[in-house]
């Protein structure tokens, strides 16, 4: 309907030139955007002030000339258009056309709001990249929640997506994690051991030069496959740690369809980067660089002056394995805002070795996590997990809960909520930005959090079994509209999950979600939905009821946050 619009302009545009009242020009592109109250209409555009810059003409005069061809053309699907000073036109639906996509939602059910925008591309996502030998932290946690989000949104608009992780089970990190493990006994088997196995080798590494020495020796060894007693130990913790995450993923609602580790992309990335000394790279004291300043960006090591790869030539191999396997038109990748600069050397490095990625590298970068105890760093060993972050928000979920009776909960709806509660925290801002957590604020059942909307979502479904208890067959009828604000928010959906998709942006989805539970909760407060008093009314608010939950339900599942039936 939004494109109509569009259409609907461009045409009178047209005719005005045509007709000689306008001079020729090339018509912009016209924006169609929501009034910011529903009660300027269902779209508005400001393409008048655009025009007055092209016809030196002011825009309250265009408007008029145009809102006044655009009454020539009415289509069927408009109600009203209105002009409002200084220069904006706004254009509001047919009743009969709102009650049409009202009736779409609850007859598409889960698929409502799909389109097939990127019908027929393969794109591969890679996200969440926990490395072995150290702790999944909050930084993985962020890409996991952001990346799996827009698996799913990116498949709603007909994508075939491949989900894609990346895991460093070679390089320094593991070097130091073992040299402290085998000097001070850490069990090998335990996670938490781990993790301070990591700290303690990272800091020796820094103040100590034997330590430091002793690690580029084991870190040597892992890459050559030197040490049989050192290669069964880095076995188990690598096992150990790749379990873990297994089960980390499967609380977070994540399955991945192909893993990649740097002990397969190493060998590659080596290989590439000295096939293409001269043309691309070029040695400098000893190591051989990527010179990125020729390209307005910056020079990086690509092969030590041990002679190891780095995490940038890893990258290059990598890149081309992901080609051979999984051929994609599009290839993105989500990480933290820090190796932002990281990923523009790696981009143009990889275009030039092979042209056919130009144009399909994507890094999608978030910001940081913070807690009132600040950043933290799992090489200062200060680093809180991702998986106490979510044992820390179970308990605030059960508390919350125990405040509103909530007592007979099982743990897998705990689980839902606590998890609801940090991935919508994360998602409802652009991902670009830092964000401050609070587990009281995000485990919230009152405000902007994931647990409000699930609570919002098992209110609907409450009204609807009583509904269906009583046999009452939900029915829409352009005689009985009720909550304006909410029946033509609903039916924004399709044009937010557009829009989030190619804009790369779950945030949009999360805001409007929030929206629609607001609008919901307002109509439940002030109506009386089931009223025995007045059958046809009662049949129409059950049928948006039903329509509420299935927008809610879609949303937070684009979102990555199920919506448990009963709170």
């Amino acid at each position: 309907m939004k494109k109509i619009v569009e259409e609907m302009i461009n045409d009178a545009i047209i005719r005005l030139q045509e007709s000689g009242n306008w001079n020729s020009f090339d018509v912009p592109l016209i924006i169609v955007d929501r009034p910011k109250s529903i009660v300027h209409g269902d779209w508005t555009t400001n393409v008048c002030f655009i025009l007055a810059k092209i016809l030196q003409r002011s825009p309250l005069i265009i408007m008029e000339e145009l809102s006044a061809e655009l009454h020539v053309e009415k289509n069927n699907f408009i109600e009203s258009i209105t002009a409002i000073s200084p220069g904006y036109i706004n254009f509001s639906l047919q009743q009969s056309v709102l009650i049409e996509e009202l009736q779409k939602i609850n007859e598409k059910n889960d698929s409502y709001g799909n389109n097939n925008a990127l019908n027929g591309q393969a794109i591969m996502i890679e996200y969440t990249q926990p490395n072995p030998f150290k702790p999944f932290h909050i930084g993985h946690l962020m890409s996991n929640t952001i990346g799996e989000s827009l698996s799913r949104i990116i498949a709603f608009s007909g994508a075939n997506v491949i989900r894609a992780n990346y895991q460093g089970d070679v390089g320094p990190h593991v070097a130091k994690s073992l040299w402290a493990i085998q000097k001070f006994g850490y069990d090998i088997t335990n996670i938490d051991e781990i993790g301070k196995a990591y700290a303690k080798g990272h800091v020796a590494y820094e103040t100590d030069e034997t330590a430091k020495k002793e690690i580029h020796a084991i870190n040597k060894a892992i890459y050559t496959c030197s040490n049989d007693d050192l290669m069964r130990l880095y076995a188990i913790g690598r096992s150990r740690t790749l379990e873990r995450f297994e089960e980390i993923y499967a609380i977070l609602g994540t399955k991945f369809d192909v893993y990649y580790f740097e002990s397969d992309t190493w060998k590659r990335g080596e290989r590439i980067v000295r096939e293409h000394m001269g043309d691309i790279f070029e040695e400098s004291e000893g190591a051989i660089i990527f010179d990125g300043e020729k390209y307005g960006l910056h020079k990086r090591v690509f092969i030590t002056t041990q002679g190891l790869p780095t995490y940038e030539a890893k990258d290059v191999g990598l890149a081309m394995i992901k080609k051979e396997t999984y051929p994609s038109d599009q290839y993105i990748i989500t990480t933290a805002v820090e190796q932002e600069e990281y990923f523009k050397v790696i981009k143009k490095a990889i275009e030039l070795i092979d042209p056919s990625f130009t144009g399909k590298l994507t890094h999608i970068a978030h910001g940081m996590m913070q807690l009132t105890t600040g950043k933290m760093s799992s090489r200062k060993g200060n680093v809180i997990t991702g998986e106490s972050l979510i044992t820390d928000a179970q308990t605030v979920a059960k508390a919350k809960m125990s405040e509103r009776a909530m007592d007979d909960m099982q743990d897998a709806t705990v689980n839902m909520i606590a998890v609801a509660g940090i991935k919508f925290n994360i998602l409802k801002q652009h991902t670009g930005k830092n964000i401050m957590y609070d587990a009281q604020s995000a485990l919230s059942f009152d405000g902007d959090s994931g647990p409000y909307v699930q609570y919002t979502y098992a209110r609907c479904r409450s009204v609807i079994t009583k509904a269906q208890n009583e046999k009452i067959v939900p029915h829409w009828s352009e005689s009985c509209k009720n909550s304006v604000e909410l029946e033509r928010t609903l039916v924004q959906f399709p044009e937010v999950v557009l829009r989030a998709s190619q804009d790369h942006a779950p945030h949009y989805i999360a805001n409007y979600v929030i929206d629609c539970a607001r609008l919901f909760n307002a109509f439940y407060a002030t109506t009386t939905i089931i009223d025995k008093s007045d059958s046809q009314k009662t049949a129409y608010r059950v049928a948006v009821t039903m329509a509420t939950a299935q927008i809610i339900k879609n949303s937070l599942y684009l979102l990555g946050i199920q919506t448990p039936e009963k709170m």
